[in-house]
């Protein structure tokens, strides 16, 4: 799976191109936004990883070009510019995620994998792990031969653990996805309604199709 990276500072540069590669990704960095153009225009990338603030071509000018080009490489914008405005600019002009610095590696190694598995997945009808399935037409759950009924809050949580295919999918991710908050309400909603929808998912004598992953998030149980 390969990443361009768009990044002008080469501390940061090197951090994310090491946890990456430590991941199995294979990391190539643009230093400005005009080598990032020519590169995401001549070779084929999973995911595009940009700063906002670059030399020579800015992060939101350099994405607007690739989409005008037809370029539909999923995006992340990597960047100090966290103001709401500023996100809202990201993903209007194109952006498919948007992560703040500073960042854990945790979190931005996540978002990498859920960019690169979104395509498929997002055209899924039958999402399944282990023996979960969610029927998305009919938004009918089921564990085995069991139909399970859930609020739709407790669906689009198991969704968007599900469209992860059990990698990790940490907090602020949740809190994005299910509840459109792009800020952290300091409460534990998130953890109140994982363990209700465990509490629905889960059956005696089997491990819970849901895990919890110290330090990182939580993951469907794949199998």
């Amino acid at each position: 799976m390969r990443v361009l990276l768009v990044e002008d500072d080469r501390q940061t540069s090197d951090y994310v191109r090491s946890g990456l590669s430590s991941d199995g990704w294979d990391v190539e960095v643009a230093p400005d936004g005009l080598d990032g153009l020519e590169q995401a225009r001549r070779a084929t990338f999973d995911v595009l990883i940009i700063d906002r603030m670059l030399p020579r071509l800015d992060g939101l000018a350099l994405l607007r070009q690739l989409r005008a080009d037809d370029v539909r490489t999923p995006t992340l914008f990597l960047t100090a510019m966290g103001a709401i405005a500023d996100r809202v600019a990201g993903l209007d002009c194109g952006g498919d995620d948007y992560l703040v610095k500073p960042f854990s590696m945790a979190e931005l190694s996540a978002r990498v994998s859920a960019l690169a598995r979104r395509p498929a997945a997002m055209d899924a009808v039958v999402l399944r792990a282990g023996d979960v399935t969610i029927d998305r037409i009919s938004r009918e759950v089921r564990r085995g031969e069991q139909s399970i009924e859930l609020l739709p809050l407790q669906y689009r949580l198991l969704e968007a653990l599900m469209l992860h295919g059990g990698r990790p999918v940490t907090r602020t991710m949740l809190l994005e996805r299910v509840w459109g908050l792009r800020f952290d309400p300091r409460t534990n909603i998130v953890e109140t309604h994982v363990s209700h929808l465990r509490a629905k998912l889960d059956v005696p004598g089997a491990p819970s199709p849901i895990v919890t992953v110290r330090g990182e998030g939580y993951a469907i149980r794949a199998a």
